[in-house]
């Protein structure tokens, strides 16, 4: 049968998504169950052990179609951008209301009463989605599972935009470089684009090889050219991604520095070319 991408494809040879039966082989099908993160943030492990490779985070209110629960894991599919791995199980629940609201700052905390005064409970990370249940007292809102966030860190779900990328992923510079993250905590460089595009409304895939072949982005004729860069263009490395603040400045998640940094285009090149890096892949536009 047909090699398939085991971050994106369902199935192990014990067990596999029912939809790809006949597809892929296994020793059974299961059809999913639907469930949601109910964690801040969850991450996403290659093995069901604590210090397996992170691929990825899910935030709070992230839909997962689980196939599998064991000693503590649950394996399974995120929905959004179709990443396959190992979450906690505490993570997860299958009977998590629906959001209603999303996190619009880079970290909201959580208290167990209306007040600023008492210990938090969490830190909900920006994007993730929650259930309210009341609004109030002043200035909280009530959440479904118990808590209270400031209302003024919240939008409605339903419409909700960040329209403008570039400024959200401004908000990250600073933040430490993590592979496979996806909050202010620590990020990595398709995650600070992945997330700042899925704010603008623009469901965009989660590694850079993907990225560059999504036809959600253009190719941008000439763009090794300054004059013809332009804000919010993306630049491609052979495993590396940035995001163009203006004609010459590049924002990006990086190894080198260890933090979402902000620097010449030029530089960034010069050095991933010297450091074996390879040079500039592409440059790419959002389509309109």
């Amino acid at each position: 049968m047909t090699a398939h991408d085991p971050r994106l494809t369902p199935a192990r040879p014990d067990l596999a998504s029912v939809h790809l039966r006949g597809i892929v082989e296994a020793q059974r099908y299961v059809t999913p169950q639907l469930c949601r993160i109910v964690a801040p943030s969850a991450v996403v492990r290659r093995e069901p052990v604590p210090d397996a490779p992170l691929d990825t985070e899910a935030l709070a209110g992230e839909p997962v179609a689980v196939l599998d629960e064991n000693e503590g894991w649950v394996w399974g599919q995120l929905l959004r951008d179709g990443y396959v791995g190992y979450l906690p199980t505490e993570a997860v629940s299958a009977s998590a209301p629906a959001p209603t609201h999303v996190v619009t700052v880079p970290r909201s905390f959580v208290f167990p009463g209306p007040s600023i005064k008492q210990p938090p409970l969490a830190a909900l990370p920006y994007a993730a989605e929650v259930a309210v249940v009341k609004e109030g007292p002043e200035p909280f809102a009530q959440l479904a599972g118990g808590g209270y966030v400031i209302a003024r860190h919240l939008a409605a779900a339903r419409g909700w935009r960040d329209a403008d990328y570039m400024a959200t992923a401004e908000r990250f510079v600073g933040v430490p470089y993590l592979w496979g993250g996806k909050t202010s905590l620590g990020i990595d460089c398709s995650g600070l684009v992945q997330l700042s595009l899925r704010a603008a409304g623009v469901n965009f895939p989660r590694d850079t090889y993907r990225q560059e072949a999504s036809p959600a982005a253009k190719p941008v004729p000439g763009g090794e050219r300054q004059e013809r860069l332009r804000r919010g263009d993306l630049v491609f490395w052979k495993g590396h991604v940035g995001m163009m603040l203006n004609e010459t400045r590049l924002i990006h998640a990086n190894a080198y520095h260890m933090l979402v940094a902000v620097e010449p285009l030029a530089e960034a090149a010069e050095r991933i070319l010297s450091r074996g890096g390879g040079p500039i892949t592409s440059i790419r536009r959002l389509r309109d």
